[in-house]
């Protein structure tokens, strides 16, 4: 059975990356990329559908792992009774080959290890064609080949054959080093080379390295912040510069639910978040590929828009079930694809609008391509923002007037008239406006409930949503202003169990039935937790912000990584793993938390309203 989603760590190479639990078993790869079909899917079933164990044979061992300094080279301590080993783990940055690289070092005494190397292709469907090899140096190698996939595992040490298992033992003492590697290639090429450990640990350790010393966060929450920038850099396709959400698929969001959705896909909701992320860290290189990527995925009939996209732009994200796995810890159904790619989410045009207005403001140049585009975009908007939809959390129930989808579509217009008084591009500037302002009235007095003192998650409606944290960071009002006070006192009340926030009430609203069309229950959402925690500080109460942000750093796995939600009644990490926006969120509130205490020290006042870039004036509203 697949452990805790917790005791997980993730390594990659920029193009796919491995889950490694803390017992020394690699349970989840995809390759050659994130969304490819994985060839280590026991996180999802047991071993028998694929997985690569190094561990000592003795049971009962203690272990402690880290990442190498500000790097995603993963140390996995093992100690027993007669000894302590080191175990390696990395990804070097892809080069025209995928690795996974393994080294275990001998530290004290000597320890009996165990490796078992069990390969399925196809999530654990197809059981490849293994045989042994013999290398020009006389060295045993294993290649596995199934269909276009193939794979080849080195080392010092060559498993043995043992009912569909490769498996062995052997002794590692003090002062000793013992290598492995695997490489994917395509089953049509030749069997790359055996890599030389040595040279690839230090081209990744300096790769790591040199991309943080970029960094120009230099708060109080740095090694938090750095650490969430590289689980950042580590999800993106460095071919495309595209962003998936997670590296998983059907990790349950409530263990026995059906709530279990593929997350290795880039949706337009995270760009203008990942960008901000991104360009207030520094990093520009990365906001200009997403930039592109964006571009290059929304181009084409604005009628077309989608909420995600692949990695490369793929639009057709079919969702399917894979009968033959049981999913993680029992929870079923296993899904690959995405059916939400199909809905209608008027805040993507938002999104993609605020995304595209950060780029411009950071001085990221425009193009006549681009530009034309955004006319086209908010042209179609024009046509449907003030139509129902299935809202930023992708209900598969009735669709609404979401409020929040109805600020986002404000935002478009509203970045649209700023793209025009402030960097000089043509449009009709004056309509825009007009339909802005319409769009503001129509949420203050439809959106907010007056007896309640909170915006509502519909119109009508008298519950909140925790997405409407975000009307302060989007400009739409001050985060001081009484309404957002109201809401987050709404929040608090109905959506806040201890430092943790739920996205919305699952429960049933009427005739026993959800409003977002499933079974009730899921974990809290940790995105939403970091949002309560700068909206705080946006509405003039920073202690409880920076209080709220420690108590969430504490929930963070051994090696800082944190999950798509967590479960309050038990602080077990729920939701696939690691998640891209508990990442983003983490790295914004602190950024943001960093700002107003500096703010107040300065005695100035910038940061209860709009937030715009380091030397940017905010907007005017």
């Amino acid at each position: 059975m697949p452990l805790p989603i917790e005791q997980y760590a993730l390594v990659g190479d920029t193009q796919s990356a491995a889950l490694i639990g803390l017992d020394g078993s690699i349970d989840w790869l995809c390759l050659p990329r994130f969304d490819s079909p994985a060839c280590f899917t026991a996180l999802l079933g047991d071993e028998s559908h694929g997985h690569w164990k190094i561990a000592p044979l003795m049971a009962g061992y203690r272990t402690q792992r880290r990442y190498q300094g500000d790097t995603l080279i993963l140390e996995t301590e093992f100690s027993t009774p007669t000894g302590r080993v080191r175990l390696i783990d990395f990804m070097p940055p892809r080069d025209r080959r995928a690795d996974v690289i393994r080294r275990l070092e001998g530290l004290a005494g000597e320890v009996t290890m165990m490796m078992e190397f069990v390969i399925r292709f196809d999530y654990g469907g197809i059981i490849p064609w293994v045989r042994r090899v013999t290398e020009a140096n006389g060295r045993q190698s294993l290649v596995a080949i199934a269909g276009p996939d193939a794979v080849c595992l080195s080392g010092d040490v060559t498993p043995h054959r043992a009912d569909h298992r490769h498996r062995t033992t052997f002794t590692v003492r003090r002062g000793q080093v013992v290598d492995f590697s695997m490489t994917w290639y395509p089953s049509h090429q030749a069997r790359p080379a055996r890599v030389n450990v040595d040279e690839q640990l230090e081209r990744t350790r300096k790769f790591w390295e040199d991309w943080v010393d970029a960094c120009r966060y230099s708060g109080p929450y740095r090694s938090q912040v750095t650490r969430s920038l590289l689980t950042l850099k580590a999800l993106i396709y460095e071919p495309t510069g595209g962003i998936v959400a997670a590296p998983t698929t059907s990790l349950p969001e409530k263990l026995g639910g059906a709530r279990n959705w593929d997350y290795r896909f880039c949706w337009l909701r995270d760009a203008s978040l990942t960008l901000w992320a991104l360009l207030t860290t520094g990093y520009r290189r990365e906001a200009r590929a997403w930039r592109d990527w964006l571009l290059r995925a929304v181009a084409g009939d604005p009628e077309d828009i989608q909420i995600m996209y692949g990695i490369a732009g793929e639009r057709r994200l079919e969702e399917r079930n894979l009968s033959w796995l049981p999913g993680y810890q029992g929870t079923h159904p296993v899904r690959v694809g995405n059916a939400a790619y199909t809905q209608f989410q008027v805040d993507t045009y938002g999104e993609t609008l605020e995304a595209l207005e950060e780029s411009r403001e950071s001085g990221i140049a425009e193009s006549d391509f681009s530009w034309r585009l955004q006319l086209a975009l908010v042209a179609n908007l024009e046509k449907h923002w003030n139509q129902a939809d299935n809202g930023i959390w992708e209900v598969r129930g009735d669709r609404r007037h979401f409020t929040h989808s109805r600020v986002m579509s404000w935002v478009a217009f509203d970045r649209a008239v700023r793209a025009c008084e402030r960097h000089g591009l043509p449009g009709p500037v004056q309509r825009w406006r007009e339909l802005r302002d319409t769009i503001h009235a129509e949420v203050t007095e439809y959106g907010f409930n007056r007896r309640l003192g909170t915006f509502t998650q519909y119109y009508g409606g008298e519950t909140t949503d925790a997405s409407l944290l975000l009307l302060p960071q989007f400009g739409f009002l001050p985060g001081d202003d009484p309404r957002m006070v109201g809401t987050i006192a709404a929040v608090e009340r109905e959506l806040r169990d201890g430092p943790l926030v739920s996205r919305y009430r699952t429960e049933p609203v009427h005739a026993g039935q959800t409003l977002d069309g499933l079974p009730p229950g899921e974990g809290a959402f940790l995105a939403c937790s970091f949002w309560l925690a700068r909206a705080y500080a946006l509405a003039g109460r920073l202690q409880q912000g920076i209080a709220l942000f420690e108590e969430l750093l504490d929930m963070a796995n051994d090696v800082g990584l944190y999950a798509e939600e967590i479960d309050p009644a038990t602080g077990r990490m729920t939701g696939n793993f690691p998640q891209a926006f508990s990442h983003l969120a983490l790295v914004n509130a602190a950024y943001t938390l960093e700002r107003v205490a500096a703010g107040r020290r300065e005695g100035t006042q910038d940061v209860c309203g709009f937030e715009s870039e380091p030397g940017q004036e905010p907007a005017n509203r």
